[in-house]
């Protein structure tokens, strides 16, 4: 122990507070709180045989402490609970890849509420249903909201802030775009209030709508919305099966249970409203070791309680059911009552049905745990996620549904082409691919050199007249121009292969195309940095981010799509060129056999039979060919 922690030891207080341990080199390596700093934070130095090596490795480890003091135990234990979050200290129980849970939100307090899923939790008035650990059930949720109702999926901040145009969910029939005032503001709140329901589990009155509507769709032989009501009946008996998967005697109550295997823990809390289990949320714990089972119960609770936010207090029961007490149990229900402002008990049922509730929640942390250990944790996220993830990253007003993707290629200022790559939620469309041999009307010729077309040359060799930046503006204006003209729907996000000057030349084909109402945003290479129109600081996303790996993907694609074109081209003018030497092979015979081969290498592994076969063609023509092309 050096000097400077040994004098800290003799004068910590004896009040309740949060302890910080530190490395050599002033890492913080674990948090605690204590009832008492002095009598806590010293047993820490107090050899005991019964230590276990991770114990005997932290203590070796601190070389610092810090206090910080507070007024009782239960703000102790918020503190601590904040200040493992936030530091992910070494040594501390901490949660599995420290990942939050899906809510689906609803944005009540705006004249036109959206519905979409979201992992920040934040008190500003909006409605949170979750946390969503089964998947399965959230996806349920949010497709019978969506085939029932066309909720907008827009960040506009409407009715102030208003597009040009609908974006593609009104012409693909997911919303009825308020937005533009198609759809009045009264009709879309009566619309959030049964969604509200159905969220909230109480289906039994939109099912009713739902049935009424599938019989006046089916007597007037619109059968195709009445198989998308028929699809929503089955989505709502879903969810109301799930309400109905616990029936007890009884009110409100939380039923906390937990599983572990080793180093590794699984918690899940039952929440149960009006005698219904309305939905359950896990957590994933690692770094337990040699923890004692209420330990591993005390970062369970603390993580379920105190780990949400202030959000978590508005729908506390008045029970919650735990399968065994814990050290901090006392000051976790002091803080309870005092955020909720209401009787709260926490307490360990003993025998009877509550009993048997809490052994239900033990052995769904025990599935969840084995289902956990077989599962392949790299699945890759559905579309709709990774989209709503990319708008959040971003910010964006529209979901990017539809993407596309510019990228400019050439080759030492020839065969200069462009590439636009299409993607509908998160897949590419390739249909919708597009390419673009670059006619650079803007090109600055230097006086005295020979004018010539793309992919010529002068006496000095290859014309390099590239810009990569009035390329990207022509290939974009020449899309959007396109797009327009045939009334076809606008892309919600435009992805540039490039940076700022790329982002420039592109922001100004969109403002001369009248579609400045498209997110713009580019990609470059180097750092993956994201720059976005109107915004002079990049955006960094993590390099495990959903959002950037969909932005890399696309990038990448349209990066593809270019060179081959572009390789294309090279093939074809080396083939021409060297055609052009064979005695007997015009222009029209070159033409015949660029479109029958497509380059040299694959004329060259043509057989005779193959060459003499194209039209215009003869036996000893093609021999004379293929001699030729074998002396080159």
């Amino acid at each position: 122990m050096n000097e400077t922690l040994d004098r800290k030891l003799r004068h910590l207080p004896t009040s309740p507070g949060v302890y910080l341990f530190k490395d050599a080199a002033g890492e913080i390596i674990y948090i605690g709180k204590a009832k008492s700093l002095r009598s806590r934070v010293r047993g820490h130095f107090s050899a005991d045989p019964a230590w276990s090596p991770k114990q005997e490795e932290m203590v070796r480890r601190i070389a610092d402490v810090d206090t910080m003091v507070v007024g009782s135990e239960a703000e102790a234990l918020l503190l601590e609970s904040n200040l493992v979050k936030t530091h992910q200290p070494r040594f501390n129980i901490r949660l599995k890849d420290d990942k939050r849970f899906p809510y689906i939100k609803v944005t009540v307090g705006e004249a036109f509420p959206r519905v979409y899923v979201t992992r920040q939790v934040e008190n500003d008035g909006a409605r949170y249903f979750g946390p969503y650990t089964e998947v399965g059930a959230m996806r349920t949720a949010l497709e019978v909201v969506k085939r029932a109702y066309t909720v907008r999926s827009c960040r506009y901040d409407l009715p102030s802030e208003t597009p040009d145009r609908p974006c593609l969910d009104y012409h693909i029939g997911r919303c009825r775009a308020p937005c533009v005032g198609l759809q009045s503001a009264a009709e879309y709140r009566g619309m959030t209030e049964e969604i509200l329901q159905v969220l909230g589990g109480d289906v039994s009155g939109v099912r009713q709508r739902v049935m009424d509507e599938l019989a006046e769709r089916v007597t007037n032989l619109d059968f195709e919305r009445a198989a998308t009501l028929r699809d929503t009946l089955v989505g709502l008996d879903s969810i109301e099966r799930r309400q109905r998967a616990l029936d007890v005697r009884g009110g409100d109550q939380d039923v906390v249970g937990f599983a572990r295997d080793g180093d590794n823990a699984s918690a899940v809390l039952l929440r149960i409203r009006g005698g219904k289990l309305l939905g359950r949320a896990v957590d994933h714990f690692t770094n337990l070791e040699t923890e004692d089972e209420a330990a591993v119960l005390s970062a369970v609770a603390t993580r379920f309680y105190l780990g949400r936010g202030e959000v978590g207090f508005e729908d506390l029961p008045r029970e919650v059911l735990i399968p065994l007490e814990f050290e901090d149990q006392a000051a976790l229900e002091e803080l309870l009552n005092e955020s909720s402002r209401r009787r709260l008990s926490i307490h360990v049922p003993q025998r009877g049905e509550k009993r048997r509730l809490v052994e239900l929640a033990s052995q769904n942390a025990r599935h969840v745990l084995e289902e956990r250990s077989v599962m392949d944790e790299s699945v890759r996220a559905r579309a709709d996620d990774v989209v709503y993830e990319l708008q959040e990253a971003l910010e964006l007003k529209v979901v990017p549904r539809l993407m596309v993707c510019f990228d400019i290629s050439h080759t030492q200022g020839s065969e200069l082409v462009g590439s636009a790559v299409v993607f509908e939620n998160g897949e590419p469309k390739k249909s919708e691919y597009r390419r673009f041999r670059i006619r650079g009307d803007w090109r600055n010729r230097s006086p005295g050199r020979a004018q010539v077309e793309d992919g010529g040359t002068s006496r000095g060799g290859p014309i390099v007249l590239n810009d990569d930046f009035r390329s990207m503006e022509e290939v974009v204006g020449r899309y959007f121009r396109r797009r327009m003209e045939e009334g076809l729907p606008l892309p919600d996000l435009a992805v540039i292969d490039g940076g700022k000057g790329q982002l420039s030349s592109a922001a100004a084909a969109l403002a001369a195309a009248g579609a400045t109402d498209v997110a713009l945003c580019a990609l470059a290479k180097r750092d993956e940095e994201i720059f976005l129109r109107d915004r002079g600081d990049a955006v960094r996303l993590p390099r495990t981010h959903v959002g950037l790996r969909l932005l890399q993907r696309i990038r990448n694609e349209a990066h593809r799509f270019a060179v081959g074109y572009n390789r294309n081209l090279r093939g074809k003018r080396t083939l021409s060129s060297e055609l052009a030497e064979i005695p007997g092979v015009g222009p029209k015979r070159q033409r015949a056999l660029l479109t029958r081969f497509g380059s040299v290498r694959a004329l060259r592994q043509a057989s005779l039979e193959e060459v003499a076969a194209v039209p215009g063609f003869s036996q000893a023509l093609g021999r004379r060919i293929l001699e030729h092309l074998e002396e080159h």
